[in-house]
């Protein structure tokens, strides 16, 4: 019997396990993927943190880069491994949990293979579960060459051809960037085109100081600012979203609305000679494996700063869980030293 169980092994659940360490707690880690990093290097191979190193620190460990550097997936990585070595926290790998129940005083967590026991469990999956991809994409042609942003490594994936992005957030202006620097290419943008931009530097500052600053990443989602912000779309940060939309082999299309076969149909006309699509459309959450939860109308969980409707089942990493850092690398710690301080109070 373990005192907790924490589902997912990237920056909210080692925050977690970092203070359960400190409090001489029996718990594991158990994350599906083979590798300790994993979530973030299944993203694209040119993908770099919007926040500084600075910024980046998980509880008891600085980042060890730069202050000013913007780490690769693969430095975020590697921090993780020796966050991991440097509190030997303990680890079960290769395990997918596909239910969590309570049966009395104790909760069941089931995977393919064994079932776990735990006097409480600490959900940390993070906000990107099950990528989401518009209905039409199955009208498509299977000799257009489609994936999700959350395959896309490179455009070495890509056969010759035209190519679709769709998606205006940053993942999708960060994929279009990279692919219409291939100006032999022609790229098509499906997405709003008139979405707000903020830098990463401005007067010789990084973004996340004059945020730190003026308060924006302390505003909680209760806070009338808070609900002001977190109701309003995420703006594209560090892309310069003009500069790539006026490369001459962009084009944008609006909205996508339609397919029939290899014709794809826009707000703005129809086209019929696209190669490949990259659906950079974002992800819907999946908590239905949990038994007995609560959930809000946009299907997370309903929660009051990570503490659920259910005795001793807490939640860590979610988007707006608290502020709007509570699902960054950075913005995690404060949520995992608010609830490490409430178990404490509670035990």
């Amino acid at each position: 019997m373990l005192d907790y169980v924490i589902i997912g092994g990237a920056q909210a659940g080692l925050a977690m396990a970092y203070h359960l360490k400190q409090m001489n707690k029996k718990f594991i880690v158990i994350d599906g993927e083979k590798e300790i990093g994993a979530s973030w290097l299944n993203r694209w191979n040119s993908l770099k943190l919007f926040t500084p190193t600075e910024y980046n620190h998980l509880p008891g460990l600085k980042f060890d880069a730069p202050k000013g550097h913007y780490p690769t997936k693969f430095e975020v990585s590697e921090y993780f491994k020796k966050y991991v070595k440097k509190f030997d926290i303990p680890l079960e790998l290769n395990t997918l949990i596909t239910a969590v129940s309570k049966s009395g005083d104790k909760y069941l967590i089931k995977s393919d293979a064994k079932i776990f026991e735990a006097k409480n469990v600490i959900i940390a999956t993070g906000p990107f579960h099950i990528p989401f991809t518009p209905a039409c994409h199955t009208k498509i042609s299977k000799d257009v060459f489609q994936m999700h942003s959350n395959y896309y490594k490179g455009v070495h994936q890509l056969k010759e051809g035209d190519t679709l992005v769709v998606g205006a957030g940053d993942s999708g202006y960060q994929i279009l960037d990279e692919v219409s620097r291939d100006s032999s290419r022609n790229v098509y943008f499906s997405g709003n085109t008139n979405v707000k931009t903020i830098p990463q530097q401005f007067l010789g500052k990084t973004l996340w100081w004059w945020f730190t600053l003026i308060g924006f990443l302390s505003f909680t989602k209760y806070s009338w600012i808070g609900k002001k912000i977190s109701s309003l779309p995420q703006p594209v940060i560090g892309t310069d979203v003009k500069e790539i939309l006026s490369r001459k082999n962009v084009t944008s299309k609006g909205r996508t609305n339609d397919a029939n076969s290899k014709e794809i149909i826009f707000e703005q006309g129809k086209i019929s000679t696209i190669k490949n699509i990259i659906w950079a459309t974002g992800y819907k959450p999946n908590f239905k494996w949990i038994e007995g939860l609560d959930l809000d109308d946009k299907g997370y969980p309903n929660n009051f700063r990570g503490v659920s409707n259910m005795e001793g089942l807490y939640f860590i990493g979610l988007p707006w869980m608290h502020t709007r850092g509570s699902a960054t690398l950075g913005g995690v710690a404060k949520d995992a030293k608010y609830l490490a301080d409430f178990i404490k109070k509670k035990n």
